[in-house]
């Protein structure tokens, strides 16, 4: 019998691997982002402590009802400019960019242009 290709499960074996590499601390903590089927997210994490310094989707308010008529791509351009703007507010200047195994195409790659028009250095 064929067996299927589990493509979640290489984005997480990849998610691991560049995790390896990739380490946020205070002074540049960790943009990490998750792309589902409707939505995208993104929080900046300090690993070193442990904790969730700043965090923005597509389901906030000040994004949720403004670009339902728009694209996917346009709406994680949205969420990179809201996360910057979050982080410059907890000066947060320079981040290291952790795309969760995703390929740094569409989305995950508008999201990141989003967040260096708000100002993030990466």
């Amino acid at each position: 019998m064929i067996s299927k290709i589990n493509k979640n499960q290489d984005r997480l074996d990849r998610h691991k691997r560049i995790r390896l590499k990739v380490k946020g601390t205070a002074e540049t903590p960790r943009l990490s982002v998750y792309r589902s089927l409707n939505h995208i997210y993104a929080q900046i994490i300090d690993d070193i402590k442990g904790n969730t310094i700043v965090t923005a989707s597509t389901l906030d308010k000040e994004i949720k009802g403004k670009f339902d008529d728009k694209d996917k791509k346009a709406q994680a351009f949205a969420v990179g400019e809201l996360l910057a703007k979050k982080a410059k507010a907890k000066k947060i200047s320079a981040i290291v960019f952790d795309r969760g195994g995703y390929l740094y195409t569409g989305r995950v790659a508008s999201l990141a242009e989003g967040a260096r028009k708000g100002g993030l250095k990466f």
